[in-house]
């Protein structure tokens, strides 16, 4: 399956129980990359605009480029409220954005799906001078006993799961080369009820989905891991958002 077409049964579930991201991050990017209402910014590898929706209600012009027909339309079904919201049928590597028309790019959950050496040349095409990269990862931490558990239920039915990944940055000092690299972490968490988990899970795309074999062993483990850590009906996912951006 091409990677443009991996989430495609997937997007209800993306769109309803997929993290999103802190207050604090977009406090720090406003503030690090001077950003103003209405400033152009193209969210590269939206999806169903979970980024993309955060920087709207920021007031910025956004360009949401999705080459996933089904996840770009969820993000217009959502998003074409905001007088400021394009749409984008396009890659990270030909966005099909105008030289020079953007003061940031962001791309979030999505960098390993781009080719880096293309998308950099693309990036730097549609960047204007003194623009910035961001690119964002949430990543979420496995220090409580339920994150543990729930990391375990992923490790023993995900297919081709590798675990969380925190290795990307030898090829982001790469990627961003003479542009220069720094990093910022925020940390923040989830409450979810059983059905919210299940989402989440089934958000990933190396999950079985309800019309696999394994779908069922996977809600067994999942409801038992509920079940033993669940406090008044929720429980809590951690997470620690990170960005990448050349300062």
């Amino acid at each position: 399956m091409k990677p443009t077409e991996r989430f495609s049964e997937r997007v209800d579930h993306y769109v309803k129980y997929r993290p999103t991201y802190p207050a604090a991050m977009l406090q720090f990017m406003q503030q690090q990359f001077d950003l103003q209402p209405n400033s152009p910014v193209a969210d590269v590898g939206a999806g169903t605009g979970i980024l993309t929706a955060l920087l709207l209600q920021e007031g910025y012009e956004v360009f949401a480029v999705e080459p996933n027909e089904n996840m770009r339309s969820a993000a217009e079904k959502q998003l074409s409220r905001f007088a400021t919201f394009r749409s984008v049928n396009g890659t990270g590597e030909a966005t099909t954005l105008p030289d020079g028309s953007v003061e940031l790019i962001t791309v979030a959950q999505a960098f390993h799906w781009l080719q880096p050496e293309a998308a950099r040349r693309e990036f730097l095409r549609i960047l204007q001078p003194g623009g910035h990269i961001a690119l964002i990862w949430n990543y979420r931490t496995i220090h409580s006993d339920f994150g543990k558990a729930f990391e375990a239920i992923k490790q023993r039915h995900g297919r081709n799961y590798t675990g969380i990944r925190k290795s990307h940055e030898p090829d982001l000092t790469s990627f961003f080369g003479d542009l220069g690299m720094a990093e910022k972490s925020f940390m923040h968490s989830m409450h979810m009820d059983l059905q919210g988990l299940k989402g989440q899970l089934l958000s990933s795309s190396y999950m079985p989905l309800e019309n696999e074999p394994e779908f069922d062993a996977v809600m067994k483990d999942l409801q038992q891991v509920f079940e033993q850590y669940q406090q008044n009906g929720l429980a809590t996912i951690e997470y620690e958002s990170r960005i990448y951006y050349n300062p």
